[in-house]
């Protein structure tokens, strides 16, 4: 389609269909941790890290040797997925271990994934 066909050439507004979604709109507060939700999955780094600890429970240290990083640069993309609360930490004596905060992380990590695998075997 170009862009002319994806655009309506009506005026006409639906307005019980408008109404219904508008019924059903979650509120700003919720569209803006929605989003940083989002963001925290657009990040390739922050995608990896979340992947790892979805394989194994794992320490700074850990995540550093496996992805390549420096300690410091782990530590600052884990902060930010637990300030979006993607990951939760647990200390053991003077290690603090990292895992994914729940289930729901991972189904849309595996959701993605189908997503991405389906529209790759399409083409």
């Amino acid at each position: 389609m170009d862009k002319k066909e994806l655009c309506c050439d009506c005026s006409v507004i639906h307005r019980e269909v408008v109404s219904a979604v508008s019924a059903e709109m979650l509120q700003n507060e919720e569209f803006e941790k929605l989003t940083a939700f989002f963001k925290a999955l657009g990040d390739n780094t922050r995608l990896r890290i979340l992947w790892a600890l979805d394989r194994h429970e794992l320490c700074v240290c850990d995540l550093s040797n496996l992805l390549g990083m420096t300690k410091s640069a782990v530590s600052h993309q884990l902060g930010y997925l637990r300030n979006v609360d993607l990951v939760r930490c647990r200390r053991e004596g003077k290690t603090v271990y990292y895992t994914l905060a729940d289930e729901h992380v991972l189904y849309m990590l595996e959701g993605g994934l189908t997503h991405i695998r389906e529209k790759g075997e399409e083409e």
